[in-house]
């Protein structure tokens, strides 16, 4: 054998080594790289929730979980929706000038449709889950229908508006949501 021909062999073994564990390596690094990504339980507390609103009937309060909130999604009634105008005297932003809902909420009913309410259900207090209460008279005397915390005693309209003198310091906050048809999606505007 003469020295070229143990060289040209050395060459292509030198060569094929590389090629041989830079595969390797590739294919070694898939697992690493790969858990870098979003888990689907990540994805899935991230996603979209879907929810077909003929379903639900008036007065009715359905409970949805969106990125481990409780997302209450309420058909008002005329009679609810009513109440609503003769309230902003009581009201500590009746106008939802706080940035809690999407400007497409930024409106007397705090909705896109004025009768499908679409709330986060966390007391913005401390974070409670508040009462559903609908009817008038239900917590004392002065009540027309909305959220109560039992927890501290805070109080939301039917379009989850907070009440003065309230240790709440601001509206219930209004998810991003869209509408398909009849089809509600919380988590998309």
């Amino acid at each position: 054998m003469n020295k070229n021909s143990i060289n040209s062999k050395r060459r292509q073994y030198i060569i094929g080594a590389s090629l041989l564990g830079g595969v390797g390596l590739g294919l070694g690094a898939i697992p690493f790289i790969t858990s870098w990504l979003p888990s689907a339980r990540a994805k899935a507390m991230g996603a979209p929730v879907d929810l077909d609103i003929t379903k639900i009937e008036e007065g009715q309060k359905v409970t949805l979980d969106w990125r481990s909130q409780p997302v209450f999604v309420i058909k008002r009634s005329n009679a609810a929706l009513e109440t609503l105008k003769t309230l902003s005297e009581k009201l500590r932003d009746p106008n939802s000038n706080e940035p809690q809902q999407p400007m497409y909420a930024k409106n007397i009913t705090r909705s896109i449709k004025q009768e499908i309410l679409v709330v986060i259900g966390i007391c913005t207090h401390l974070g409670c889950v508040p009462l559903y209460k609908p009817k008038a008279g239900e917590i004392d005397q002065s009540w027309v229908g909305g959220f109560f915390c039992p927890c501290h005693g805070s109080r939301f309209d039917l379009a989850g508006r907070v009440f003065k003198g309230v240790p709440a310091p601001c509206n219930l906050v209004i998810p991003p949501h869209k509408y398909n048809g009849n089809i509600l999606r919380i988590g998309e505007e």
